[in-house]
This record gives structure tokens, sequence and C-alpha cells, in this order.
């Protein structure tokens, strides 16, 4: 919580410092273990995620042309709450709820059958953002994708990672036999299907001046339909007031205020849970 105070001693907002925040699960546990899968098909590849090639922290990368025959062996891990709300590398919002993952180099989107070695259990995914660049990690799987593999506490396991060659699957909405397909992007769209925690705000900042924080929750709540309060914390001796939207009860309403406040130009906020 400390990283999301965004304290501005000075009475100016102070911008966060996103690599400092850690990343989670929600604070409340989310069952998921009964989401369902994604059915693999055959997607366009899109310009969007997949330049290739490109280079982080001085590592060069190549996306995959062809994945027909790809299975690699290698750790997981996952990531949440951090990003949760945020653009993947192909432009969709990344739902740390749906069966998605990321990858380094196969095409985005693409299809995966994830196993976990050290106890079986297997996953399918849809791959629609790139990571995770850390040495010895292949994929990074959603807050559910890791959940349902059962290495949510542990934060990494070893699995094995299988591509489906999209020249042998139908493509999208080619067929009626072909099973609804509970993307990242469908979740936003289905809002019954893809319930936030009770819990969920979206944190615009925190403020060292209550008049400051005030005058923003005003702003805001000209601009959106959702609940807008101020709510004072002690920190290191010090009074902030957090300004906070919510609590929002579904994905595509969390989304929708997000880009709201960021394109009126009043902040970036972060999700939070309490």
């Amino acid at each position: 919580m400390a990283a999301l105070l965004l304290a501005a001693c000075s009475g100016q907002q102070d911008k966060p410092d996103f690599d400092s925040i850690k990343d989670s699960g929600p604070k409340v546990p989310v069952d998921m273990l009964a989401a369902p899968e994604p059915t693999p098909v055959r997607e366009p590849i899109g310009k969007a995620g997949n330049k290739s090639p490109y280079k982080v922290n001085g590592v060069t990368y190549r996306v995959r042309g062809n994945v027909k025959g790809y299975k690699e062996r290698g750790h997981a891990s996952w990531y949440g709450t951090k990003f949760h709300g945020r653009r993947t590398a192909n432009g969709e919002v990344y739902n740390m709820y749906a069966m998605s993952a990321a990858h380094k180099t196969l095409p985005l989107p693409s299809y995966a059958k994830v196993t976990n070695l050290e106890n079986g259990r297997s996953v399918i995914v849809r791959v629609n953002d790139r990571g995770p660049f850390v040495p010895g990690r292949i994929i990074d799987l959603s807050y559910t994708a890791a959940q349902k593999l059962g290495y949510l506490n542990k934060g990494v396991a070893r699995v094995e990672v299988e591509a489906f060659d999209p020249d042998s699957l139908p493509a999208a909405g080619e067929t009626l036999a072909v099973e609804k397909d509970v993307s990242a992007r469908e979740a936003l769209a289905q809002d019954a299907s893809f319930k936030l925690p009770d819990n969920t705000y979206l944190q615009v900042g925190a403020y060292s001046s209550a008049n400051q924080a005030n005058s923003v929750r005003a702003q805001l709540a000209a601009e959106l339909d959702y609940p807008v309060s101020v709510s004072p914390v002690e920190r290191g001796g010090k009074r902030y007031y957090r300004v906070r939207i919510g609590p929002i009860a579904q994905q595509r309403a969390l989304v929708a205020a997000r880009e709201t406040v960021e394109q009126k130009r009043l902040g970036q906020p972060q999700v939070v849970y309490e």
C-alpha cells in the first residue's frame, strides 16, 4: 500500500514509480478454479506487439513466424494486480481473471497448452502479451491460470509450454461448434461473467493537502458515474488524503473509469483492494 500512496509532500501529486509497485493477487483471494478455458481458434496476427526483432534490457528477441512444433520446458511465473486493467502488448486490456499469458516470442495472439510438471495439471491459455523478461522464465500466466495450475503461493513452477499450430485450428467464428473464447477481450464485454471482487477500487492519488484531494474528487465526480471518496491515512507520522473511485463491480466498468481519468489528465489510477 505504501507504493500506492503517491505521497505529495509539496502539495503536488507525485507520479508513481511503477517499477517499485509490488505485484500480487487480489487482497481477498478469489476462487477461479471453475473459470472456463479458451477454445483455440485461428486469429489474425496484428502489427501490435509483433514487431520483430525487438530489444528489452539489452536482449534482442525475434517473434516466431511459425509455431508448429514449438514445445519448451522452463519456469513459469504469474502477474496480477500491478498490470490488471492495463494494456497488453497487443493493445488489449490485461485481465488477471482471464485465462491469458505473456510470452517473449510467440506471435500475438496465440494459444498454448501449459502443463505444470510438478503436479501434472494442464491449462489452455491465450497469449496476448510480452514477457517475462527474467532469466530462466519462459511464460507469465494470469492470476487465474496460475491458480488452476496450483502455483499461486509458490510464485513459480516448472512447466512445459506447447503452442497450437494455427493452421490446424478453425478460424474464429468459422463454426458454431467452436465454443466461445473467454479471453480478456470478451471478458470486458461480458460483465456478468467477470465480476470483480466487492472491494475493488481505483486509487487516483494520495495528497498531503485535504483541499487538493477534495478538488480532485470534485473533478472526478463531475466526469464519472461512480462514487468518488477522500479518505485520510497515516503513514510515517504524516497524514495523506487518498482519492478513490469505487467500489467498482465489473471489469468493463473499471477499464472505462480508468480510461476516462487518463483521457481527462486527472491522474494515472492504480487498482487497489480494500
